[in-house]
């Protein structure tokens, strides 16, 4: 299984997260879903796919609690019948990274999730670069740059 970055600071903290946790996919995303860096995934299409809808659910969550007056959700799961679905936001000095991670309940479980994500975060903050990234809400230029991340993401 490859992994691979877009941001060269998001590699080491993934790949001691998906060794120690036993992760089978991950994607590490802004909140708009731009992708940093992924392991696990083999087609461009399943990251886009996987991308757009773990920021749609954390958007949506985010709103649903807003409108009840309540704090966000720390963290998200779901288990099933053989793997289950881990979506978590992570405070760095570049801003909020969410994490969206699929495991097999045979090699692994969601308390070693929850306990390698608190590393994951950790380590991810301690490697961030320092200064903010200025918001945009759609770049002139998102298809071109969508088409490099993936590119970067898949080698070619």
């Amino acid at each position: 299984m490859s992994t691979r970055a877009v941001e060269p600071w998001t590699l080491a903290p993934l790949k001691a997260f998906v060794g120690e946790a036993g992760a089978r996919l991950v994607l590490l995303m802004t909140p708009a879903g731009q992708v940093l860096a992924q392991h696990g995934f083999s087609r461009a299409m399943d990251v886009m796919s996987a991308s757009a809808l773990g920021a749609a659910i954390m958007a949506s969550t985010g709103e649903i609690a807003r409108q009840l007056n309540q704090p966000p959700f720390a963290a998200l799961t779901h288990q099933g019948v053989r793997h289950g679905i881990f979506l978590g936001g992570i405070s760095t000095g570049r801003g909020t990274i969410v994490a969206l991670v699929v495991y097999d309940l045979e090699a692994s479980s969601l308390g070693l999730v929850q306990l390698f994500f608190e590393q994951l975060a950790t380590e991810l903050d301690a490697a961030s670069p320092k200064d903010p990234v200025p918001k945009q809400v759609l770049a002139a230029d998102f298809e071109r740059e969508l088409t490099d991340s993936l590119n970067t993401l898949f080698g070619r």
